[in-house]
């Protein structure tokens, strides 16, 4: 009886022949005759009803607000290895990510690899990160050269994008310390790199790879979510923060940071982020070939 309320006689299906991610909100997890369900009470993408989930089909529920779980669901998401992550409305937030994660640990240990030799594999992963960010294979062999060259780019991408938005711009100022103190843009941008990271950080869980171990970041718990994110700085975060300013103008009684996830929310569903973003960390260790674990 406890088998069959639990689901736990089914064999695991490796996550290789699983379909990625699955997005829920505004409903009740549970289980119900040993299968998952949700019941929804009605959002964009799902109308109103109860729907029986095949959890063992996907590597990872993403479940967002207004949603409760219960204990059988979390046992039998854990029972099959299939990862439950608690987001912000389209992955805006990341709050919790239990470690139920893939069935391999290969990336992960291939991450590990190219992440300890500090002088060669680390440094041209580094390169290949910058490399797809400003669109070509620089020469350069140290990191502070390649950090100087980036943040020449990025003075010009804040000016064009200010302007495009009639934003006045002042440069990139923040104090950690007293964030709030920032002008109305410094305080879209950060509140947009919180989005993007939160993407970034889903996506990291999603690959089971470390995000202790950063090839440009460091220091950090989470300095390799901090290197996926920045790629997707020039396409995702800026807009998203020069864009929202530029709309509190005409809607002054909206908060920067709710239009800032609105924005973000819409961005991320229209250009696929987060699955985007689990292609190029595939892509950074060279994953398609199945065959390379060093």
């Amino acid at each position: 009886m406890l088998k069959a309320r639990l689901g736990l006689e089914t064999a695991r299906i490796p996550h290789a022949d699983r379909h990625g991610l699955l997005w829920l909100s505004r409903g009740a997890l549970c289980v119900r005759d040993g299968t998952l369900h949700f019941s929804c009470a009605g959002t964009d993408g799902m109308p109103q009803g109860d729907y029986t989930i095949p959890f063992q089909n996907v590597s990872m529920i993403l479940l967002g607000p207004g949603s409760t779980v219960s204990h059988d669901a979390l046992r039998l998401l854990a029972r099959h290895g299939t990862a439950l992550v608690a987001v912000g409305d389209d992955g805006v937030r990341a709050y919790t990510a239990p470690p139920l994660l893939t069935d391999e640990s290969r990336l992960a240990r291939r991450q590990a690899r190219l992440w300890a030799d500090a002088e060669g594999t680390r440094l041209d992963i580094a390169r290949r990160l910058y490399a797809w960010r400003l669109g070509e294979v620089l020469p350069h062999r140290d990191l502070t050269i390649l950090r100087g060259i980036e943040g020449a780019r990025m003075k010009e991408t804040y000016r064009r994008l200010a302007e495009r938005h009639g934003v006045t711009w002042r440069g990139r100022r923040y104090d950690r310390a007293n964030p709030t103190a920032a002008d109305l843009p410094n305080q879209a941008i950060n509140h947009a790199a919180s989005a993007v990271e939160a993407a970034a950080a889903i996506a990291v869980s999603a690959t089971a790879t470390l995000p202790q171990l950063g090839f440009i970041h460091e220091d950090s718990s989470q300095s390799f979510v901090l290197d996926i994110a920045d790629l997707f700085r020039d396409t995702v975060t800026l807009p998203v923060a020069f864009k929202a300013v530029g709309l509190a103008a005409k809607e002054p009684d909206q908060p920067v940071e709710r239009l800032v996830r609105r924005l973000a929310g819409t961005a991320f569903r229209r250009q696929g982020v987060v699955p985007a973003m689990i292609d190029r960390i595939k892509e950074l260790f060279d994953a398609h070939d199945r065959g390379r674990d060093t």
